[in-house]
């Protein structure tokens, strides 16, 4: 007896047990395993999407775009360029340049000089002599008869710092002056001729004029009494009819 009831009350240790056992188990759900790669995939999924949506209200926030002013073209005022005329080859000549003469609006023309018909200061210096033409008498153009007395005054001013006294000539050129013009020297040798710095003297000549009808000049200049001619080179112009 003692045999056959060891065995039974292993055998409901056993089933007890195995009873355990089995009744912790039943209905629990076994633990999920971890996939490393799923979870990198659903951050990287999320980041994508919440960029697109960023870069979506910026693209609707941002504002549109204003289009650029077109300038009007204006036309600029066009110049004509001096022209050169080509040297000849054969003789050498240096080419000449004109130049459009045509006015434009707005600008004023500029008088031509005329060169003087009474006295010429030009070369008026020379050392301490100097003189200005001052006036004349009577004023050029005068018409006279053929053979009539022809009288003429140029009043001068001494504006050298040397005295004119003796030696000094008021001096006819003949070869300047028009053929048939009987002209002279005024030789200054008396001391109530003499003419100091700042002051002024008359010279008068008296011609007969030619028998030729025609225009004719004559010509006188200063000299020193060393010879060497200074001050305006004056003249008169007749005509003669």
């Amino acid at each position: 007896m003692f045999v056959r009831k060891i065995p039974r009350q292993m055998i409901f240790i056993l089933v007890t047990a195995a009873l355990i056992l089995a009744g912790c188990n039943v209905g629990s759900t076994p633990a999920p395993t971890l996939d490393v790669n799923a979870i990198n995939t659903a951050v990287v999924g999320t980041t994508v999407a919440q960029l697109s949506i960023q870069f979506t209200q910026t693209a609707q926030a941002q504002p549109t775009s204003m289009p650029l002013s077109t300038d009007t073209p204006v036309s600029l005022p066009t110049f004509a360029l001096p022209t050169l005329a080509e040297a000849s080859p054969t003789t050498g000549v240096l080419p000449t340049i004109s130049f459009n003469t045509t006015p434009v609006a707005g600008v004023t023309t500029l008088p031509t000089l005329v060169a003087p018909t009474t006295a010429s200061n030009s070369t008026t210096k020379v050392g301490c002599n100097d003189a200005m033409f001052v006036s004349e008498k009577p004023q050029d153009g005068k018409v006279v008869g053929p053979g009539k007395i022809y009288e003429k005054v140029w009043q001068i001013q001494n504006t050298g710092t040397c005295t004119w006294d003796d030696g000094y000539v008021f001096t006819f050129l003949p070869d300047q002056s028009s053929k048939g013009i009987d002209g002279y020297d005024i030789v200054i040798n008396k001391e109530d001729e003499f003419t100091k710095p700042g002051s002024s003297q008359s010279f008068i000549i008296a011609i007969t004029a030619p028998t030729v009808n025609g225009q004719y000049k004559g010509y006188w200049k200063l000299k020193s009494d060393e010879g060497v001619f200074f001050g305006p080179l004056v003249w008169f112009d007749i005509i003669v009819k």
